[in-house]
């Protein structure tokens, strides 16, 4: 019995995807690659039918309520890549349209596979709809073999600290770790910094009350003005750059890696700059 129902809202979730998406778009994404081993199957439990029905909501977040528009897309090369983008508003929907970009919008379209923190595989549901989507928990391990598969990975370098800072901490780059630099140079893959302008504001964080957070094993617990984390309908616009290419060891002090990642930083934050000045509003 629950089985026929799940089937029956799988199929209403993968016509409303059809509905939703123009004739090219719905070429896209039926022309998405299915990643998988010798026997088919992913090792990380992505499900490409799963998510083309998964992603009906998004798509229709990313047309209706967001209004995403994305620039530089062409900058993204085939093969292994490594997106390393800014995180905000609480709730990840900037990795969410980036996802959704790249799939209808990026050429060839591309599934990515996003790094997400330990804490989220302890979720109950969360976990599996997390990894049925092609997520996954960011450890070297997973991210090197995903990158070996030629493979796209979108990392948030700011982690916790950018998605969670408050509204005068808007649009300015927490500390970046080191990790992706680490990867980017034992893997040989070119790295696209990407900006998206628009999450800070979906639900601003006016506190953090950081007893209520690690009594409920959170990484924070913010206030919005709403009083509760749900987005805002801002618009949001998503800049990709060049990519950079960058020589020296994995294994190199943690100096030399930070002037590299110093490098991605302010490419990030130039492009934040730039489309901050260009916008002519926060909904519009």
């Amino acid at each position: 019995m629950l089985e026929n129902v799940t089937d029956r809202v799988k199929k209403g979730l993968r016509e409303w995807t059809d509905r939703l998406a123009n004739t090219e778009q719905k070429q896209r994404l039926h022309g998405l690659s299915r990643p998988g081993n010798e026997y088919g199957v992913d090792p990380f439990g992505f499900d490409l039918d799963y998510s083309l029905s998964a992603v009906a909501p998004l798509l229709w977040l990313y047309r209706n309520y967001f209004r995403v528009e994305t620039f530089g897309i062409e900058n993204v090369p085939a093969g292994r890549v490594l997106l390393v983008s800014n995180h905000s508003g609480q709730l990840p929907m900037d990795g969410a349209m980036i996802g959704v970009a790249m799939m209808l919008e990026a050429s060839p379209p591309r599934v990515i596979r996003s790094m997400v923190e330990k804490w989220v595989s302890s979720l109950p549901y969360v976990s599996t709809f997390m990894a049925r989507v092609g997520q996954i928990v960011g450890t070297p391990e997973n991210c090197r073999r995903l990158l070996e598969s030629e493979e796209a990975i979108l990392v948030f370098p700011e982690g916790t600290r950018g998605i969670n800072k408050l509204w005068p901490q808007r649009y300015q780059l927490q500390e970046f770790g080191l990790g992706f630099m680490r990867l980017a140079l034992e893997t040989n893959t070119p790295i696209v910094p990407v900006a998206v302008i628009g999450a800070e504001e979906q639900a601003p964080a006016l506190m953090d009350l950081k007893p209520v957070a690690k009594l409920l094993g959170f990484p924070s617990f913010p206030i919005t003005p709403t009083g509760l984390p749900i987005p805002l309908p801002t618009k949001y616009r998503i800049y990709f750059g060049e990519p950079l290419h960058f020589s020296g060891r994995p294994d190199d002090e943690d100096s030399e890696l930070d002037k590299k990642v110093r490098t991605v930083k302010a490419s990030i934050q130039s492009m934040l700059h730039q489309g901050l000045k260009e916008r002519q509003g926060v909904f519009w």
